[in-house]
């Protein structure tokens, strides 16, 4: 890391998504938080539906939310700023105990987050005794602690498959999205017990809106995240978390692609890839939109907003979390 950084360098990385005037008013920020990296000995973790100045600005990881809980154990920093939602923070802290971590905006929620609590996961469990918890980690810490083992979208099919295996059951309580445990459900052929959660940006898109991107654009390639309903991802082409969707298109490179997930994540895919055309029936998430670089800045210069956890929560969830990595 280095005190230093030449924003034309980094700008070069975004000319085809940021117009120069924007970038401009970028600069005094980017260039502030690489100085408060060094000086703080931090590092900036960022999730793919970050916007591209912040994801080619001035992150050190980026990812899913997979990749930043894998690359959370491994860093070597004394300070942590996770800029995406506070589950993620969580997250990161759970696996860096004795790490600063902070997230720029302590209201940065998510609406999966908040459809559950540790009292429903308990009354889940009583519901359906014997019946293994695979919990999504778009929840809360608290949740986490409730649950036998976490999943992410990119590994939830192996996570279930190895669950199933190991407790010999063939049905699991998978929350708290309804749709992303359908959609598994389907894939597997494992019975699942969810709870009514879902997306508040995957839900608004519907399998209309397929059928008109195809009509509109021909040989579009449409690439679903599985928080979106069975129906749009039977009518998609593809589908799979962010990370796998960013591998699919820079491996098979298809001239024209739709991404049915938050608007950044076509941005930041589209900054690496400028040859490919990227049609963009986007929906914003009002809690990644509230990590900014003013915002990320402001963190670094006060060391907030921190993340703590109580410690016989964070023992649960931590557990939870780590079999799903050496799962995944």
């Amino acid at each position: 890391m280095t005190a230093t950084v030449n924003v034309q360098d980094l700008y070069r990385r975004v000319s085809s998504v940021i117009p120069p005037v924007e970038w401009a008013t970028f600069t005094d920020d980017i260039e502030a938080i690489w100085r408060l990296k060094e000086q703080r000995n931090a590092v900036v973790l960022a999730h793919n539906y970050q916007t591209p100045e912040i994801f080619h600005g001035v992150a050190d990881i980026v990812g899913d939310s997979l990749a930043l809980a894998r690359e959370a154990q491994d860093v070597e920093a004394d300070v942590i700023v996770l800029a995406g939602v506070h589950f993620m923070a969580e997250t990161a802290k759970l696996l860096n105990p004795a790490k600063t971590v902070l997230v720029p905006d302590p209201l940065a929620g998510c609406s999966l987050a908040e459809s559950i609590t540790p009292a429903d996961v308990r009354a889940l469990r009583a519901a359906h005794p014997g019946v293994p918890v695979v919990t999504y980690v778009n929840t809360s810490a608290a949740v986490k602690a409730e649950s036998d083992v976490c999943c992410t979208s990119g590994n939830a099919v192996a996570v279930i498959q190895q669950v199933t295996r190991a407790w010999g059951v063939n049905e699991v309580i998978m929350i708290p999205d309804e749709y992303l445990a359908a959609n598994i459900a389907a894939q597997t052929g494992v019975r699942v017990i969810t709870h009514p959660g879902r997306c508040e940006v995957h839900e608004r898109f519907n399998a209309g809106d397929i059928a008109e991107l195809r009509d509109a654009h021909p040989g579009v390639v449409v690439l679903a995240h599985p928080e979106c309903s069975p129906e749009v991802v039977a009518a998609a082409d593809h589908a799979g978390s962010t990370a796998q969707m960013q591998a699919y298109v820079e491996t098979r490179r298809p001239a024209r692609v739709a991404l049915i997930t938050e608007c950044s994540m076509s941005d930041n895919i589209a900054a690496r890839n400028p040859d490919i055309e990227m049609i963009r029936p986007c929906n914003l998430c009002p809690h990644m939109k509230r990590s900014t670089l003013a915002k990320i800045r402001h963190s670094l210069e006060m060391l907030t907003y921190e993340v703590t956890l109580d410690p016989a929560t964070a023992a649960g969830a931590r557990r939870a979390v780590e079999r799903m990595l050496q799962i995944a």
